[in-house]
């Protein structure tokens, strides 16, 4: 088996591209680079630049390299911004991904799996969401992910792909400190930049109905995203009839003023008070997965907490920011 992983040079991919070839899994990445960083890679990982929407490009590489699955990873993937800018973030989200359907399946690829999201979800009213929650994406960003659900199923069934789509719920830490998040765009390196600054973490929103009145979220360890994905790729090469749509979660929830204390407990800056600000656009106030199904179909099961999460992060951020060390 030979895995093409698109956005495999950025911080989940690099993740998922180490877990399935320490596995002994074959891997070519395909990245454009916007914000991939091709160190990430093992030396013998062969990558080959290029963007999602080049339909030629992406063909080319799949038969060049004899690619059985892809493994689609690569999309804008910031909320805020997609509220600004949709058009844009349903041309590469979903426009993208059909192009990669549309060359795997020239290319006669049989398996494909898709990394989705739970903001497919939604503002929900359960206290875990399972998979047969009804989706009510509040974003373009979760509009786009829910789309591609539904246009790789659909693909899936007419040129007979096995399926996985993996709803992440909210990613943290690193398996290693050169695989850390660079980008400023989730909740513990936006944290981490603001402290680095001597500045005090931004919380938005503090009157959501939560025991708290601060969003609630399902914060699980990129290492263990890695190992869903692993874990998906050997079901789909094991059975070709593959059709799941699955939540990747820890199926705890923690929420950001808790989040907060935490990292500022784990870097030493305890002293800082957590400032408020007003609620970010296409933010639902608690997410929380139910990762039952995936447990078992694929006996896949998180393996950290939230502190091992923000420990590991933290000395990623060290690693490119040294003067963050106190």
């Amino acid at each position: 088996m030979t895995w093409l992983v698109t956005g495999g040079a950025g911080y989940i991919g690099s993740h998922v591209v180490r877990e399935m070839t320490a596995a002994g899994e074959r891997v070519v990445v395909l990245d454009d680079l916007s914000s991939g960083i091709p160190d990430r890679l093992a030396a013998d990982v062969p990558l080959a630049q290029g963007d999602v929407l080049d339909r030629d490009r992406l063909e080319q590489v799949m038969r060049e390299h004899g690619v059985d699955g892809v493994v689609h990873i690569a999309a804008r993937k910031q909320v805020g911004e997609s509220v600004d800018q949709p058009l844009l973030y349903y041309r590469e989200n979903v426009e993208g991904l059909r192009l990669v359907l549309e060359a795997a399946a020239a290319a006669g690829v049989g398996r494909f799996l898709f990394s989705s999201s739970a903001a497919v979800y939604g503002m929900t009213d359960v206290d875990l969401v399972t998979e047969d929650t009804p989706c009510a994406p509040m974003s373009p960003y979760g509009e786009t992910k829910l789309a591609g659900e539904w246009l790789v199923q659909a693909a899936g069934r007419a040129h007979g792909m096995a399926t996985v789509c993996l709803r992440y719920f909210n990613v943290a830490g690193a398996a290693a400190p050169e695989l850390a998040d660079v980008g400023v765009f989730n909740l513990v390196p936006m944290v981490f930049d603001r402290i680095t600054r001597g500045e005090a973490p931004v919380i938005f929103g503090d009157d959501y109905p939560t025991p708290d009145g601060t969003c609630e979220r399902d914060y699980v360890h990129v290492e263990d995203i890695a190992s869903a994905h692993l874990a998906a790729a050997r079901r789909l090469t094991a059975d070709p009839e593959t059709r799941l749509v699955l939540n990747v979660g820890r199926g705890e929830g923690a929420s950001v003023a808790e989040m907060a204390a935490i990292i500022l407990e784990v870097t030493g800056r305890d002293g800082l008070k957590p400032e408020v600000a007003p609620r970010r656009a296409g933010d639902p106030a608690r997410v929380v997965a139910s990762a039952e199904l995936a447990l078992k179909e694929l006996g896949w099961s998180a393996r950290y907490g939230v502190r091992e999460m923000v420990e590991s992060a933290w000395r990623g951020w060290c690693l490119r920011h040294p003067e963050a060390r106190r």
